[in-house]
């Protein structure tokens, strides 16, 4: 696909499972040839993994929730500057474990913050720019927060938030996926991880073909 990439975004609360599903989906596109590039947010690129450690550590309350978001996009700038456009204008498929829906679920539906600040913020700083798909995967927080025990990387700051914040969270996403669903595909969270894969790579294949 030379000069025509596909930006790709997976959604989801804590624990959904979206790294494993972008490695298995990387692996499956690459036999067919194709340049991928997984990344993830916030990071991506080292000025904005540096962000990323003050926004996923300490304290689940020492940021309030326009601080975030101005840090998360902030990353997101340089993110999308340095590694995902450059990436797509060379043809490749970009998967990216979170983008801007994660900023209005987090930040927005359940941490106060109101469209229009994000929205604001967001013109500012990515001027449309935006994902070709995205995947939302949809879990009970419950189930996902019980799969990040354990977790030693220490980025566990959003884990332990209140119960109330992940079942708002979740109801977020299901609201996007509902909103915009020609960019959209909900994903069952609760299949094998094969099943899930299976799933998302058949969403992949017929958004290529309709850029073919």
């Amino acid at each position: 696909m030379p000069g025509r990439g596909l930006f790709i975004t997976l959604e989801g609360g804590e624990g959904a499972g979206k790294t494993t599903l972008a490695a298995a989906l990387a692996a499956r596109l690459r036999k067919d040839g194709r340049e991928v590039v997984t990344t993830r947010e916030p990071g991506g690129t080292e000025n904005a993994e540096a962000l990323r450690a003050l926004l996923v550590t300490g304290d689940p309350g020492r940021w309030s929730a326009v601080a975030e978001a101005l840090m998360m996009f902030a990353a997101r700038t340089d993110h999308v500057e340095k590694l995902i456009r450059p990436a797509l204008e060379r043809g490749a498929v970009v998967i990216c474990d979170r983008f801007t829906d994660s900023t209005r679920a987090y930040q927005g539906a359940a941490g106060g913050l109101s469209p229009e600040r994000i929205g604001a913020i967001e013109d500012a700083a990515l001027d449309g720019f935006g994902p070709d798909l995205t995947l939302i995967v949809d879990l009970d927080p419950a189930v996902g927060l019980a799969r990040t025990e354990g977790r030693q990387s220490g980025e566990t700051r959003f884990e332990r938030k209140p119960q109330t914040f992940h079942e708002n969270l979740r109801k977020a996403f299901l609201d996007i996926a509902k909103a915009e669903p020609d960019r959209c595909v909900l994903l069952d969270g609760a299949s094998s991880p094969e099943a899930l894969a299976d799933a998302a790579e058949a969403a992949i294949r017929a958004r290529l073909e309709t850029l073919a």
